[in-house]
C-alpha cells in the first residue's frame, strides 16, 4: 500500500527542515492526502487502461469490461477473452495487446508482484519489460501501491513545474535537472512527488491520465 498519512508527514517535515522552500510550501496548502493504490496486477491494468485518457474514461472502459468478460482483476480472464471483445469494451488495439502481454507475464510467473526486487532500479526494470509499463509508470506503481519512500518521479510535468515554482526558478526544469536537485532529499523523494502534485492543484488522477508510458 501506499504511503500513509503518518508517513507523508514525517517526511514532508523532514524535508522542510532540509529546505525552507518547501516548509514554506506547506505553510500554503498544508500536507497532502495519501495516494494509495492496491498492489498486484488490477493496478497495472487500471493504469495500462488509463494512458492518455480521462479518469472517468478510463473507469467506464473497465466497467465495459467487466461486463464483457466478468472479473478484469483476474489475469486468466483477461487472457482468455479476444482482441475483438476488448476492443468492443473500449480498449485500443494498442491497449488490447498491453493487456494481454500483462495479464500472461502474471500467469505464467514471469512477473510476482508480490515479490519485486527491494531496490527500486531493479524493481522498475522489471515492470517496464511489460510491454505499455514505461519508467513513469512503473514509478507510480511502486510510490502508490508499494509505498516505496524513495521513488521520484521525476520525469512528471506537474513534478517539474511545481519544483521550479517552490525552488524560484523562471523556467521549469528539465528532468535530468530535477533527478540532480532531488539527490539531496533522499530518502524521501516519493512524500514530495506527492506534495508536488498536491502543490500543483490537480491531484495525481489527472497527471495519471495524461502521461506518458
Amino acid at each position: 500500500m501506499g504511503l500513509n498519512a503518518e508517513q507523508l508527514r514525517d517526511a514532508l517535515d523532514a524535508l522542510g527542515a532540509i529546505e525552507p522552500a518547501f516548509a514554506d510550501g506547506l505553510a500554503r496548502v498544508g500536507y497532502p492526502a495519501p495516494r494509495i493504490r492496491a498492489r498486484g496486477y488490477d493496478t497495472l491494468l487500471r493504469t495500462i487502461l488509463g494512458q492518455q485518457v480521462s479518469v472517468q474514461s478510463a473507469n467506464a472502459v473497465y466497467a465495459k469490461l467487466a461486463s464483457l468478460v466478468g472479473n478484469p482483476s483476474d489475469p486468466h480472464t483477461i487472457l482468455a477473452a479476444s482482441d475483438e471483445t476488448l476492443r468492443a469494451a473500449g480498449l485500443s488495439r494498442q491497449k488490447a495487446s498491453y493487456a494481454h502481454s500483462l495479464a500472461e507475464e502474471v500467469t505464467s510467473g514471469r512477473l510476482d508482484l508480490d515479490h519485486l526486487a527491494a531496490d527500486d532500479e531493479e524493481a522498475i526494470a522489471q515492470l517496464v519489460r511489460i510491454k505499455g509499463i514505461g519508467r513513469w509508470s512503473a514509478e507510480i506503481y511502486l510510490l502508490f501501491a508499494e509505498g516505496r519512500p524513495d521513488v521520484w518521479p521525476a520525469g512528471d510535468l506537474a513534478v517539474q513545474i511545481e519544483i521550479g515554482k517552490l525552488l524560484g526558478h523562471d523556467t521549469r526544469p528539465s528532468e535530468k535537472l530535477v533527478r540532480e536537485l532531488a539527490e539531496a532529499w533522499r530518502p524521501h523523494r516519493g512524500a514530495l512527488a506527492i506534495f508536488t502534485w498536491h502543490h500543483y492543484g490537480a491531484g495525481p488522477d489527472v497527471e495519471l491520465s495524461k502521461a506518458p508510458v
